[in-house]
């Protein structure tokens, strides 16, 4: 799962309800790398402050997001991710948490939920 999901459902936008019904219906779409945490908490707070953090945490734990440590591998991955597709080489423009969601996602063969065209431009495949 990447920051666009979660970042849908907390600040309420048009397509929330989508991400929060395929959280509900497919619990395998709630997986997400711990640097991808950290980037969710630091697009939430910047926008809904610590209030938001804790509105996060608990969508976490609502949901039961598996939070995944990196390792060697996913960190191969990511940098290949970024090599591919990242911002400057590939109109994907993949950023870094973008990289570790992809990372993930590919690793373990699953599809990915996000939100945006970013990934759709690149190999991984799309839970929606």
């Amino acid at each position: 799962m990447d920051t666009s999901a979660l970042a849908a459902i907390l600040f309420v936008e048009s397509d929330a309800s989508l991400f929060s019904d395929v959280l509900a219906a497919h619990p395998g779409a709630g997986v997400m790398s711990a640097p991808t945490l950290l980037e969710s908490h630091m697009v939430i707070e910047s926008r809904l402050g610590p209030a938001g953090g804790a509105l996060l945490s608990e969508l976490i734990r609502h949901s039961a997001i598996e939070i995944v440590p990196t390792d060697e591998r996913a960190i191969t991955i990511a940098m290949t991710a970024w090599r591919r597709f990242g911002k400057g080489t590939h109109g994907a423009a993949l950023n870094y948490g973008d990289c570790f969601s992809y990372a993930l996602a590919k690793g373990r063969g699953i599809p990915l939920l996000y939100k945006g065209r970013d990934f759709a431009q690149t190999d991984v495949m799309s839970v929606l």
